[in-house]
């Protein structure tokens, strides 16, 4: 059997490090792209506020320093608060639209229902 060929895709850490970062630089304990990373995987799995993506994050600590770097540790609720509140929505749209088509694009042999 012949090994598919895998395609290159940015990853979601990737494209949401591209996203600027509205904090004063001297208060930033946690990288941005951590931050929206954990805030956006726990969204996907149905958390649907900040003290529900800080106690996904807590629960999956090791899981995430897997991929994320975590100087700072997890993110308390208020700093997600504070965070999604700062950022551009558009900005974020943006990247995860471009996540969204990179991740299309690598699952494009796939049949869907919706198709």
């Amino acid at each position: 059997m012949a090994k598919r060929k895998r395609s290159k895709t940015e990853s979601l850490v990737t494209i949401l490090s591209s996203i600027k970062d509205p904090r004063v630089e001297r208060r930033r304990e946690h990288k941005l792209c951590d931050i929206l990373t954990i805030g956006l995987c726990s969204m996907l799995c149905g958390q649907s506020d900040f003290t529900a993506m800080a106690e996904f994050a807590r629960a999956r600590e090791k899981w995430l320093k897997g991929f994320l770097e975590l100087p700072g540790g997890i993110p308390s609720h208020d700093t997600f608060g504070r965070v999604f509140a700062a950022i551009d929505p558009d900005e974020f749209l943006s990247a995860f639209m471009r996540w969204t088509w990179t991740v299309r694009l690598a699952i494009k042999g796939c049949k869907f229902a919706f198709q």
